[in-house]
């Protein structure tokens, strides 16, 4: 992988490890042991990084390349959410840091992609030693499943009352 100064401006950029600054020798100190126990994986175009239902310890930050992230829907059918690219400091698979359940969707190359990969064993490793890493992402980690969860409760009563409304008029 590349020195520790260069990644480390990627580190910081995405949202997990904003609290950090490059410029507190601490959140340094603390950053280098993340970067230490992290690999370079290489995907080529079309494979798939993370697939939907399938369990994983890892998370994944996008270093350079571009992604399409979809999810199955029940009728079997596959949407795309987003399509990504490294420029965006994005960063997938998180939730896997701290539990151990099925992927929520699927991330597939749509180009030769590289990402900066960190299981979940290393973390909580380096978690035990600086509990300040921990603290941090983990809180991100909780602000961004708040958010999802707020969201699906309000696509869920946007869906219920143009279905009830759907009802109501066919009545």
């Amino acid at each position: 992988m590349d020195k520790f100064e260069e990644v480390l401006p990627k580190l910081i950029s995405i949202k997990l490890f904003s609290d950090f600054s490059a410029d507190n020798e601490n959140d340094r100190r603390i950053l280098k042991m993340v970067y230490e126990n992290m690999t370079l994986e290489s995907y080529p175009k079309d494979s798939v990084i993370i697939q939907e239902g399938k369990y994983g310890d890892s998370f994944f930050i996008l270093y350079k390349g571009s992604v399409k992230v979809c999810r199955e829907t029940p009728a079997g059918d596959i949407i795309a959410l987003a399509d990504l690219n490294s420029s965006q400091s994005i960063f997938f698979g998180e939730t896997a840091l701290i539990s151990n359940e099925p992927r929520t969707a699927t991330v597939k190359a749509t180009s030769d992609c590289q990402c900066i990969v960190l299981s979940s064993k290393k973390f909580l490793d380096i978690c035990e030693k600086e509990p300040l890493l921990g603290y941090r992402v983990t809180l991100h980690i909780a602000q961004n499943m708040a958010r999802t969860i707020r969201d699906v409760n309000s696509d869920k009563a946007t869906l219920y009352a143009a279905l009830f409304s759907e009802i109501e008029s066919g009545m």
